[in-house]
């Protein structure tokens, strides 16, 4: 096999997908049950299932036949949601013990006493209180203790933590406490992972770098062990290629990179959603503002392009409401609700149905995968509706109980609410819809943004199944889905480039502006970035470094960022700067005020390895006429026809460009099913993409 493959692998709650394409644009999408605890043994599954596609051994296929392997995973968010992360210890400034309790406020609602204080991510009892202290200018006032530090250490060890974080007060003006514990910890404990607050996250806010700090030295041990074991895998296997991780800021990262920094990977799975729903509308409709949405077993993952730019933000957290921990890194802005496949129905005490957020997984998972599972998900729903084909799940790898879909809804939905089975059935998959148009009114409607005046990418293997009932909800018209839509966060992964961010905190404002002190944090932000760049095997014009800085007009709360045109500071140059950043903020807020000063606090620079663009093969043109693919029908139901009725079967696999299909229709690839409902039309375009029109 001469043929040269780019592969992504996403391993996700439920299924672990892989996606490859070669040089000519031709692609093959395959997926696996995911494989917890050990994730790894997913991604060997997919790779298995794409060497028997190109029907060589696993072997030639990774030392022949593939060229670059990324990799996007959940393991870090799934190791903080299911406390299978590592017993981490905590460093911290003497007086400031309770950073991780206190938050920025404690708790959501402060006034209700009936709630608790949550639960800090690092328990007291861990948390070691560190004589030492630096001002604001990075001046020594107290010098460190480190008869503490090793005192704290040997306790630490004794307790048998795994990993420890340090975060020091106002270490990000002068590190030098920091790196010295750092120190003390490798000559104490050498094995021991070890974060460090200035190199992790160095921001101002003191409990958002606390927090990711002790995150990342929590994830240390479990990404290093999962990025260790594939990584010997591929290399017993002969890979001589780049393999690549995905991070949560919609690009890839070294696996160097991922071992040293792994909350860069925390809520990393759907990053790549938007850049891959940048690539589809930008190739088949020209269109760069897009509404990106993911559907796959476990969640429902929303996120919105505008001009070509993928949105992000530094207001993330992870796990639930009241017991939720701040990231405090900045990543892709995407919103998560308990949506997926795998969802689970249930009905509370009042009598009303509730979808998610629990997911039945990849094990046991919905009752129809005979499995072990008894509770209704949205899959059973779908099932019982007649949308999925029983015989040709997953291309027919994976065979499903529709008797037991039933059983699930009639006993779980149906019989307490005294309905029917087919009744019940439509009430979970509403009950959905309703929850995925709530995530996308949020990212839209809620943030100044019209749904209806963007093009709407659905990818997921279960996005089919309902996204054009959601859009109509929305008053959209129109809808792409990939054809490799049950890979899609894969192929998102294929359209990301290698990014890298650096950053400091140096505060100035623009009436008093600190020309030497910036110009010397500006240069260097451009070492680090020009040395990582330098180690990646691209071409210079396929490598970039841009600045930025996050600045505020006085007395706000936040910063917006906003670019910088030059990474050297000058009196002309200022004054561009402050007239971009109000322009940034008239058009994020609808307002400025021209002739205002500006406060800066955090400078960036972000390294850039733009990778191949991903494009698909054209496909030649068949006509209008889809009976060739016409396989089958089966009774489906459809509300507004009243119920079942007999619904043609479309096999993907033998549809051509130009075929055009009306609802009520069922289109059944190998990776996804697609639900065409009565008033809306699917035409096949020249890539082979579904491009959907509601009437």
């Amino acid at each position: 096999m001469k043929l040269r493959l780019r592969v992504c692998i996403d391993v996700g709650g439920t299924f672990t997908d892989l996606i490859s394409v070669d040089e000519k644009g031709e692609w093959f999408a395959t997926k696996s049950p995911s494989t917890p605890p050990d994730f790894d043994e997913g991604v060997i599954d997919v790779l298995k299932l794409c060497s028997e596609h190109y029907e060589v051994s696993i072997n030639e296929l990774l030392s022949k036949s593939i060229s670059l392997v990324y990799n996007g995973t959940t393991i870090s968010t799934n190791a903080i949601l299911q406390n299978r992360a590592a017993k981490t210890g905590f460093l911290t400034t003497a007086g400031f013990k309770h950073i991780l309790l206190m938050r920025e406020g404690g708790k959501t609602e402060p006034f209700n006493w009936d709630i608790d204080y949550p639960e800090p991510y690092v328990p007291l009892y861990l948390t070691m209180p560190i004589r030492q202290r630096m001002n604001y200018a990075g001046e020594e006032v107290i010098p460190l203790n480190e008869d503490d530090v090793r005192k704290a250490i040997r306790q630490l060890k004794e307790w048998n933590v795994e990993a420890v974080g340090v975060c020091l007060l106002w270490s990000i003006a002068n590190p030098v406490h920091e790196k010295r514990i750092g120190e003390i910890i490798k000559q104490e404990w050498p094995e021991v992972y070890v974060s460090l607050s200035h190199e992790v996250n160095p921001i101002i806010r003191e409990y958002r770098r606390a927090s990711s700090t002790v995150i990342d030295a929590s994830l240390k041990p479990v990404m290093s062990r999962y990025v260790s074991r594939l990584e010997k895998f591929l290399t017993e296997n002969g890979f001589v290629g780049d393999f690549y991780l995905v991070t949560s800021s919609g690009g890839v990262a070294t696996a160097e990179d991922v071992s040293k920094r792994p909350i860069y990977t925390v809520n990393s799975g759907p990053t790549t959603t938007p850049a891959g729903g940048l690539l589809m509308a930008e190739q088949e409709k020209g269109i760069n503002d897009v509404l990106v949405v993911d559907m796959g077993g476990t969640s429902f993952d929303v996120g919105v392009v505008r001009d070509g730019s993928i949105m992000s933000s530094k207001e993330s957290w992870i796990a639930e409401e009241y017991t939720s921990h701040m990231l405090g890194v900045e990543k892709v802005d995407i919103r998560s609700v308990g949506a997926g496949g795998g969802s689970v129905a249930w009905i509370d005490p009042g009598g009303l149905v509730h979808v998610g957020p629990q997911s039945a997984g990849a094990f046991p998972g919905p009752a129809c995968y005979s499995r072990g599972g008894e509770e209704a998900a949205v899959t059973d729903a779908a099932v019982v509706q007649g949308y999925l084909n029983p015989e040709y799940f997953l291309g027919g790898r994976m065979r499903i109980d529709p008797l037991k879909a039933e059983q699930a809804i009639q006993q779980k939905i149906a019989n307490p609410l005294g309905v029917g089975l087919q009744e019940a059935a439509f009430t979970v998959l509403s009950v959905v819809n309703i929850n995925m148009v709530s995530a996308i009114r949020e990212m839209t409607v809620n943030q100044g943004v019209d749904p209806r005046d963007l093009l709407l990418v659905a990818g997921g293997g279960a996005a089919g199944l309902i996204i054009v009932p959601c859009a109509k909800e929305l008053g959209i018209k129109k809808i792409l889905m990939p054809k490799a839509a049950g890979a899609f966060s894969a192929m998102g992964g294929l359209a990301s480039d290698i990014v890298r961010k650096f950053g400091a905190t140096y505060i100035t404002d623009s009436k008093n502006f600190d020309y030497e002190g910036v110009n010397k944090i500006l240069k260097e932000l451009e070492q680090q970035g020009e040395a990582f760049l330098s180690s990646m095997r691209l071409p210079s014009e396929s490598k970039r470094l841009e600045y930025f800085v996050e600045a505020r007009y006085p007395g706000q709360v936040w910063e917006l960022e906003t670019p910088l045109r030059s990474n050297r500071i000058t009196p002309e140059s200022l004054l561009q700067i402050v007239n971009d950043f109000h322009d940034v903020h008239e058009r994020v807020f609808a307002i400025k005020e021209p002739g205002q000063y500006i406060e800066c606090v955090y400078w960036k620079a972000q390294a850039t390895g733009i990778m191949p663009k991903l494009r698909m093969k054209e496909q030649s043109y068949g006509g209008k006429d889809p009976s060739a693919a016409l396989k089958d029908s089966r009774k489906a139901y459809f509300k507004e026809m009243g119920g079942l009725v007999e619904t043609p079967i479309y096999d993907g696999e033998k549809l051509k460009y130009g075929h055009r299909v009306s609802g009520p229709a069922i289109i059944e690839e190998p990776t996804t099913t697609i639900v065409i409902i009565p008033g809306s039309d699917l035409t096949v375009t020249k890539w082979g993409n579904y491009f959907i029109e509601l009437q």
